[in-house]
């Protein structure tokens, strides 16, 4: 299959943007439905594919719309408990088949994710976007420094491990989810790592995407790309606990797309696309990032560095660090 030599000097890189609905709170159907969607991106000779936020196994929905709030509450306990299971856990292989397909595919992949992690105790949850490069290793997984609204009864607070960016080419990308997307400094942290393809994931809707794309677009005189997922009452199937109680509380549509792509100069190269479930491809440019930089480059020849920095702690948090070296107890050695 001919693909972009991405160790040239060329100036193009064709990405994909997958506007899907998870096969919901499904880990392991959704990520197949993933690699197909991953194999169609690769015939048609895209460099990098990216896929909404929480997709792997999916949004969760429910909370706003079946009484979440409510504590100690059996109906609720029972959802959760179902989604910590069908949750990714890095650890224990569930990415393994899609880091093993871009590296036969030689295309990066950024992926939103239900993370389980081991390295918080193995039950905690986070929305977690996970960056697989073109060799098939995993570079990055940014936990969502602060989640919104209601997403706090499920989700936990990441850090800042995951603020980093990667090559691709002639193009340095990062990634944030969702609101994150809206906080300044989360933002600066990539610019002044040299980010100039940015990808910002959401669970879905024209209104998230509409007016952030741009903006950062044009703030940071870069692409950005934003993917979004889709649900439908139809989504919810009989097997899921409480399906009835959610498909008799869910809109008809609960999340319309909206994904997106805006170019350095503020416009748009891809309008926002609404209620289909599709593969957006498209090739973009370094050459009018370079452009539109010469007048404005916020983290560079605009920056003031002597008046205001930005520190970034990329230190991964855990309640636990297990040394052998304590004072009163010998060291294993």
């Amino acid at each position: 299959m001919a693909k972009t030599n991405l160790t040239s000097k060329s100036n193009q890189l064709k990405v994909g943007l997958v506007q899907m609905a998870p096969i919901w709170l499904n880990r392991d159907k959704t990520l197949r439905k993933i690699e197909d969607f991953l194999h169609q991106a690769c015939k048609e000779n895209c460099n990098l594919v990216v896929f909404g936020e929480a997709i792997v196994p999916g949004y969760p929905f429910w909370v706003e719309r079946t009484d979440g709030a409510r504590f100690n509450n059996r109906v609720q306990k029972e959802i959760h408990a179902y989604y910590q299971d069908q949750a990714v856990q890095i650890e224990a292989g569930h990415l393994d088949s899609l880091c093993k397909a871009a590296r036969k595919q030689k295309i990066a992949v950024y992926l939103g994710t239900v993370e389980r992690p081991v390295d918080r105790g193995g039950h905690s949850l986070y929305c977690s976007l996970v960056y697989i490069n073109p060799l098939g290793e995993i570079g990055s997984v940014h936990r969502k420094l602060m989640p919104t609204y209601e997403e706090r009864l499920v989700w936990s607070t990441g850090d800042g491990h995951g603020l980093q960016v990667h090559p691709l080419g002639p193009f340095t990308i990062g990634g944030l989810n969702c609101w994150e997307n809206w906080m300044p400094l989360s933002r600066t942290a990539l610019y002044g790592m040299g980010e100039d393809l940015h990808v910002a994931v959401w669970p879905g809707s024209q209104h998230n995407t509409f007016d952030i794309t741009k903006f950062i677009a044009k703030e940071s005189r870069s692409y950005v790309i934003s993917v979004s997922g889709l649900m439908r009452r139809s989504d919810i199937t009989s097997d899921l606990p409480h399906s009835q109680l959610m498909q008799d509380n869910f809109e008809e549509i609960q999340a319309d797309g909206g994904s997106c792509l805006a170019g350095p100069d503020g416009k748009w190269i891809v309008e926002p696309i609404i209620g289909e479930e599709t593969l957006i491809t498209t090739e973009i440019s370094h050459q009018l990032i370079r452009e539109e930089r010469q007048n404005f480059d916020p983290a560079g020849h605009y920056g003031r560095p002597d008046v205001t920095r930005l520190v970034v702690n990329r230190s991964r948090q855990s309640l636990l660090e297990i040394t052998t070296d304590i004072e009163g107890f010998p060291d294993e050695d």
